[in-house]
């Protein structure tokens, strides 16, 4: 089952990290998720995307795999009520409806990963000491 969690958190990093990235190479492709009534987007959407590479990275690093696991569930929480918006909008941020309904089961899914590798590295890191 460690196997198992270790992949799940390596999977994770790698994707937080690439999405993270994505925010900076095409930052305009997030403008439609950042919600009007919140200024400074492009600053939004910068430290987002910092701080998805950041607790990505942290993930692979022992001392600081359970900040980053809870780093990412807190990101993916704070990120949950933009993808339930896009559902029932009108004109999607992801472009459709379609897409939303399919994005909204993965945050749902990223969220649980999130919650279960936090929960492992600190039984872990907790049952080590």
């Amino acid at each position: 089952m460690k196997k198992i969690w270790l992949t799940l958190k390596v999977v994770l990093a790698v994707f937080l990290i690439f999405g993270g990235v994505q925010h900076f190479i095409s930052a305009n492709n997030y403008i439609p998720f950042v919600p009007s009534v919140l200024p400074f987007t492009l600053a939004i959407i910068y430290l987002s995307g910092f701080f998805e590479i950041l607790f990505g990275l942290a993930l692979f690093f022992k001392k600081l795999e359970t900040i980053g696991a809870w780093g990412i569930l807190i990101l993916m929480l704070l990120f949950l009520p933009i993808h339930i918006w896009d559902v029932f909008s009108k004109t999607p941020a992801i472009g459709s409806h379609n897409a939303a309904l399919i994005r909204l089961p993965i945050q749902f899914l990223l969220i649980f990963i999130a919650w279960k590798v936090k929960n492992n590295v600190s039984q872990y890191k907790f049952s080590k000491s």
